[in-house]
């Protein structure tokens, strides 16, 4: 990283919304902002976008940056850090993360395996069948971990049970829906 007084051109040319600084500040730290985002997120494509989004709040909250409270660095990565964490917790991460990449999907239709419309349609209704089985307190710990992003610890807390009932009520229900899912029958 840079030595403070090499920032400080660079901060003053930033809070006067000179794009050039933006780049200049991209070229120092982008390469070190993206190598946190990827250890952090374990994905290439994630960390790129974080780190355009980092870049685009840097630009947007250039006037919050406070020299007396650290260097340009330090604030840079304490926002890349906090990025990385929100989009590591974020329910949408969690969900994209068990995605099959497109192309895996048109390589398993294409097999003649049973993937038609049709399949699609029945394995949607099943799984619709068997999250209507599950009990209340079983949906509402999906809901929390996979919608809302919250982890056991935090559910357990939020619904004031004991981390163990949590724990359970999530594994019966995922065993279920993954029973399902796999063409058996719900038990």
């Amino acid at each position: 990283m840079a030595r403070d007084s090499d920032d400080a051109p660079l901060i003053a040319d930033l809070q006067n919304c000179d794009p050039d600084a933006l780049a200049a500040i991209y070229d120092r730290y982008g390469q070190i902002v993206y190598s946190l985002f990827l250890r952090i997120t374990h994905n290439e494509t994630a960390a790129e976008d974080l780190v355009q989004e980092l870049f685009m709040r840097v630009w947007h909250r250039a006037g919050e940056f406070d020299s007396s409270k650290g260097s340009l660095g330090v604030w840079i990565m304490s926002i890349a850090r906090n990025m990385a964490i929100d989009h590591v917790r974020s329910a949408g991460a969690r969900f994209a993360s068990r995605m099959r990449p497109l192309d895996q999907i048109e390589r398993q239709q294409n097999t003649g395996g049973r993937n038609g419309p049709e399949s699609v349609l029945d394995q949607g209704r099943a799984i619709k069948a068997a999250f209507a089985e599950l009990s209340f307190n079983q949906k509402r710990v999906l809901e929390l971990a996979y919608f809302q992003g919250f982890s056991q610890s935090e559910i357990a807390r939020q619904l004031n049970e004991p981390l163990g009932t949590v724990k359970s009520w999530m594994r019966t229900a995922i065993v279920r829906l993954r029973t399902v899912i796999k063409g058996g029958v719900v038990p």
